[in-house]
């Protein structure tokens, strides 16, 4: 009876510390602990005694897991654990509206082969080229917007 109880109680130990400790090498020990202690439990005590740790494993579990995601966050020391605020963000602004670019003409700032940057009234933009290799100062229009970047052709 002292084996089933160190072991469930040492799994729900470490799994209350897998919430702390990132890796889920505790998560996956504990939840071995536990069912060594059901195992046990259905070899000593037969199949009342098994099915009875088996419960309790289970309602522990559950109940470990309502402590950890609903009561745990809301706690002060929880509150500087867990992250609150969403990044709503983007890693990079589009490079322009399509409407107020497509169809301009601009120069060449540098060589674009067939990626580089382009002047487009005034504005500085990263590129890529249609027509394959163009020098520096070349005239370009352009085409389209990829992601991240203008397409331009040769005019």
């Amino acid at each position: 009876m002292n084996a089933i109880i160190v072991l469930f109680v040492v799994g729900f130990v470490l799994l209350a510390f897998e919430v702390i400790v990132p890796g889920a090498i505790l998560g996956i020990i504990g939840g071995l602990a536990i069912l060594g202690g059901v195992i046990l439990a259905f070899m000593e005590y037969g199949s009342t005694g098994g099915w009875t740790a088996l419960g309790v494993g289970a309602v522990g579990g559950m109940l470990m897991l309502a402590v950890e995601f609903w009561l745990l966050p809301r706690t002060p020391w929880g509150k500087r654990m867990f992250l609150r605020a969403a990044i709503d963000g983007t890693s990079q602004p589009a490079p322009a509206e399509a409407s107020n670019v497509v169809g301009r003409a601009g120069e060449a700032l540098t060589p674009l082969s067939p990626s580089g940057h382009v002047l487009i009234d005034g504005r500085r933009y990263e590129a890529f080229s249609r027509s394959g290799l163009l020098p520096k100062g070349a005239e370009v229009r352009v085409v389209g917007l990829d992601n991240f970047r203008l397409i331009v052709s040769k005019p």
